[in-house]
């Protein structure tokens, strides 16, 4: 097909396709959440059956949590073979009362639509998904094959889907694995993201007196936990932002010459993306600007705190307990179990008397970087720059995709990351939305891509 009848095909089903996405953010799919197990298991059924009536051959695969989706396009031989993967999982909504309206129905304001998962990453996943259900709707046979893996388990880590990989390798056997679920750099600037940093989550917790004591009768005479896991989050890193867990920079990659003029060339300011977000002033690494902070160097972080009475009025005690939510984003070559041994140490020197911590660990993946010189990249910018009307740029993000090492890893393949949503998406946050254009614009570039991956093999 022509890109003008492209065009022509996605535009006249620009409302169904609104209309498609409305109906998958109504289904409530948290997968960290127990008691919505079965709309998780229902957004991943929405999927499947949309992919199944397109005429894609599609499994179900059950897990030891929520199933994978799984189907595929006829093969074409001599022609690559491209893997999309998504998630149909979300997080979950707290805070309620932030919400303008109700975040399992969906409003469209001013050109967004606004629900949980809209951005992340229902309405990016389903750019791809719907692109190949149109160009199958003409008759006209695919150029290449695609496959997608979309999975119910992201947002709480991909363990079952990382757990089955080797022995779903086979099966998932490409070339280049397609991802949308990320951003661009800014609106109406789309970009590629080559790199992406990793994560490793933890609890620590501070334990004193068995009991919660009266802070008159006892306050000086015992070790307050409160006091001791402030001293200890406070010891792990320093006045100019580095972090100092033992050989924590041991394995940390530098960032070339090349990349930190690519990304000084971006059109970025620290004011404006200080307002952006509500602070006076930015903070971080000492020696690095806010976008090599954010993308390419390593972070400690306080996720969370707990500590004594967290009701109304005073009440005045020495607590038992108080415990923090930590994590760590990490830069590609650092191992998250090193990263975890160092922080137990780190601990274990610097607990102070009169007070027992301990380290529970969550989850962890490593980051990864992608080769943004292969002929993939090359394809990825001519579609995107054909929907978009503007060539995209090439960045990192700072977030987390735990799976994409490992696919990398296991599947041996290149890895696309094109993000069509915005940095103020809301994504994890009340109001999450989604660039209603933008999502129309994803269908295409992701119809594009397909005929620009085909072609960069018939001219190979």
């Amino acid at each position: 097909m022509t890109s003008s009848s492209i065009d022509t095909l996605l535009d006249q089903h620009e409302q169904p396709h609104t209309d498609d996405l409305i109906e998958w953010l109504r289904i409530a799919s948290i997968s960290s959440d127990p008691d919505a197990n079965e709309q998780t298991h229902q957004a991943g059924r929405w999927v499947a059956d949309r992919l199944q009536a397109a005429g894609l051959k599609v499994e179900w695969i059950e897990t030891d949590g929520h199933p994978l989706v799984y189907a595929e396009t006829p093969a074409v031989p001599g022609a690559p073979v491209a893997l999309v993967y998504g998630h149909y999982d979300v997080q979950p909504v707290e805070p309620l009362d932030q919400w303008i309206t109700p975040p399992f129905e969906p409003a469209i304001r001013d050109g967004n639509l606004y629900a949980r998962g809209a951005t992340d990453d229902k309405g990016q996943v389903l750019t791809h998904v719907q692109a190949v259900i149109r160009l199958l709707e003409t008759g006209q046979p695919l150029p290449l094959q695609i496959k997608f893996m979309i999975e119910g388990e992201e947002e709480v880590g991909s363990e079952n889907l990382e757990r089955r990989l080797p022995e779903l390798a086979q099966k998932l056997a490409c070339d280049v694995v397609v991802i949308s679920d990320s951003s661009q750099f800014a609106k109406n600037q789309p970009a590629i993201t080559y790199g992406l940093r990793g994560i490793a989550t933890f609890e620590l917790t501070v334990t004193g007196p068995r009991q919660d004591l009266h802070s008159g009768s006892f306050g000086g005479a015992v070790k307050n936990p409160g006091i001791a896991l402030c001293q200890l989050i406070a010891s792990i890193i320093d006045a100019d932002g580095r972090i100092q867990l033992p050989g924590f920079y041991d394995d940390v990659l530098p960032l070339s010459d090349e990349e930190r003029a690519q990304f000084a060339a971006l059109p970025y300011s620290d004011e404006a993306f200080a307002e952006s977000i509500g602070v006076d002033a930015l903070a971080g690494e000492t020696g690095y600007t806010s976008l090599e902070r954010k993308w390419a160097r390593p972070t400690f972080e306080v996720n969370g705190l707990t500590c004594g009475h967290q009701g109304a009025g005073v009440k005045t005690i020495v607590p038992a307990v108080a415990s923090a939510k930590l994590s760590c984003r990490l830069v590609p070559n650092q191992d998250p179990e090193k990263i975890a041994q160092a922080l137990e140490q780190h601990i274990a020197q610097h607990c102070p008397v009169g007070v027992k911590a301990s380290v529970e660990r969550d989850h962890g993946a490593p980051g990864m970087v992608a080769n943004f010189n292969s002929p993939f990249v090359a394809a990825a910018k001519q579609a995107i720059a054909d929907a978009f009307g503007t060539e995209p740029v090439m960045i990192r993000e700072g977030g987390s995709i735990p799976i994409v090492q490992k696919f990398q890893e296991t599947l041996g393949a290149d890895c696309l990351l094109l993000g069509w949503g915005l940095n103020d998406d809301n994504a994890h946050s009340p109001n999450e939305k989604f660039c209603l254009a933008d999502y129309h614009r994803g269908i295409k570039a992701s119809a594009y891509l397909w005929q620009q991956i085909a072609a960069m093999n018939q001219d190979a």
